[in-house]
């Protein structure tokens, strides 16, 4: 029997004062049980299988490999479909991101 897998929208958004700086310098990272993706501001996708997760989301100045600025994690249980989340960064120097609730799940 095939793995049944899930969808994880990550929507990743910097704050309104800051917004134009983040786009042109920076990049987020979503990370999902310690695997990388790439992500964009905005929403980015990822599968996961049904189950409990640990989810990371922070950025990097472009170029950097190793930075995680502004790191927050969250657990999360998933089954079949599709779940957002929200990923906000805080309007000043050293803020970090937060997670709203999940806005919606369908199945």
């Amino acid at each position: 029997m095939a793995d049944q897998t899930a969808v994880v929208e990550v929507l990743v958004k910097p704050s309104p004062i800051a917004a134009w700086f983040h786009h042109l310098l920076t990049q987020p990272v979503i990370e999902v049980d310690g695997r990388k993706y790439a992500a964009k501001w905005g929403t980015s996708r990822v599968s996961v299988t049904p189950g409990t997760h640990r989810i990371s989301v922070y950025f990097r100045y472009r170029g950097q490999k190793r930075a995680r600025l502004a790191e927050a994690s969250k657990e999360f249980s998933m089954a079949e479909g599709c779940m957002h989340v929200t990923a906000r960064l805080g309007p000043r120097n050293g803020s970090t991101f937060r997670f709203e609730e999940t806005v919606a799940r369908r199945q």
